[in-house]
């Protein structure tokens, strides 16, 4: 009997060690072995790209004002040219003619003029003697202000073939590069011939291109300055090899109205071009980048984790604990991931190891580059 009772004795002390020892186990479970970083703090200027196409801030047609025949042309196809540069020569022995007989009437307008002049300044002399009546004042009056009359209207055909005559000369409006010529040397030209050629400028350039409207909310484009420049951003203007234009440019332009069909508004910006690498036409990627770049805290993309409550990643706190942190993410960069909240530069996210730790477990950490 006494034997018995001894033998439950012994079984409940250690069932209550036992007890003890698993109880102090699921309290404290072992360190997880991890891999942290520092949270980095980096200067970031947020950019975005959009697909847009080169055009010519000047772009006209090169056509004949008056109808001759073309004398001769006086450019290289394809090449620059400079404002007032003679391009086209059309006979104009014809509209000196009629230049020259413009003249003539207007000398003779001139010379009608002042006799009739003298006449009523006799008239207004003898009216009070009688020696006239008041009918043939009437009359010589009436035959100078004619006389005036003439004078005008034989000027306005002087400066009409004057105006005629220089169109016989077709000179470049500004300077650029010229097309190649429609017409040859002894064709028959006329405002009715069409296009002789075109020219286009290329220094600066424009690049036109579309975003949406909450792009643009967020860029704070609300408003182009009078100058031409956006308060917040610059353009960087990228070539279909990948290089970056060595020239900056300025938005100058700004739509008045969302497309209803694209939901996107137009945009344009000015760049220079002094060596001529843009032409109208080619297609560009536009960068669109704040001016002034900020520092932003960023972390590894692999560290941030989504559950029902959001993005959240798990820190080492103090004495070694894992400690979830709920953020609110930004832009992905090349760098990692950008959060707006929920993180300092002293705090230290865990990267590897996710999978095996929850809120408060602790944690060991070893280097990323350990195998």
């Amino acid at each position: 009997m006494k034997k018995t009772i001894l033998s439950s004795a012994l079984v409940s002390a250690l069932f209550l060690v036992g007890c003890g020892e698993a109880s102090q186990n699921s309290q404290t479970p072992p360190a997880q072995l991890v891999v942290a970083q520092q949270v980095e703090s980096i200067s970031h200027q947020q950019s975005k790209s959009y697909i847009g196409r080169v055009e010519a801030v000047e772009d006209t047609n090169i056509t004949a004002q008056v109808t001759g025949y073309l004398k001769g042309s006086h450019f290289d196809e394809g090449q620059m040219v400079e404002k007032d540069q003679l391009l086209y020569t059309i006979e104009p022995s014809s509209f000196e003619a009629q230049l020259a007989s413009a003249k003539a009437a207007n000398a003779q307008a001139e010379a009608t003029l002042i006799k009739a002049q003298l006449d009523f300044a006799r008239g207004k002399n003898l009216l009070p003697k009688g020696s006239i009546s008041q009918s043939e004042f009437d009359h010589l009056n009436a035959a100078l202000l004619g006389a005036k009359a003439q004078v005008e209207s034989a000027k306005a055909q002087m400066r009409l073939a004057e105006v005629n005559l220089s169109y016989t000369e077709i000179r470049a409006p500004f300077s650029g590069r010229i097309a190649q010529s429609t017409v040859s040397t002894g064709d028959l030209v006329s405002p009715q011939s069409g296009v002789l050629t075109t020219l286009v400028s290329l220094d600066p350039v424009h690049t036109s291109f579309s975003i949406s409207e909450r792009e643009r909310l967020e860029l704070g484009m609300d408003n182009i300055k009078s100058e031409g420049e956006a308060d917040s951003v610059e353009v960087q203007v990228v070539l279909e090899n990948g290089q970056r234009f060595e020239h900056l440019g300025k938005l100058d332009f700004l739509g008045n109205r969302i497309d209803l069909n694209t939901a996107t508004i137009a945009l344009r910006a000015v760049v220079a071009n002094p060596d001529y690498r843009l032409l109208p036409g080619q297609h560009v990627k536009v960068e669109l980048r704040e001016k002034h770049a900020e520092q932003v805290v960023v972390v590894p993309r692999r560290a941030v984790q989504t559950d029902l409550e959001g993005n959240f990643v798990m820190i080492v706190a103090n004495g070694d604990i894992a400690e979830r942190r709920n953020v609110e993410l930004g832009r992905q960069i090349e760098s990692g991931v950008i959060v707006r909240s929920g993180l300092s530069v002293e705090d230290t996210v865990i990267t590897q190891g996710l999978q095996r730790i929850r809120n408060g477990v602790p944690v060991r950490l070893k280097s990323a580059n350990a195998e």
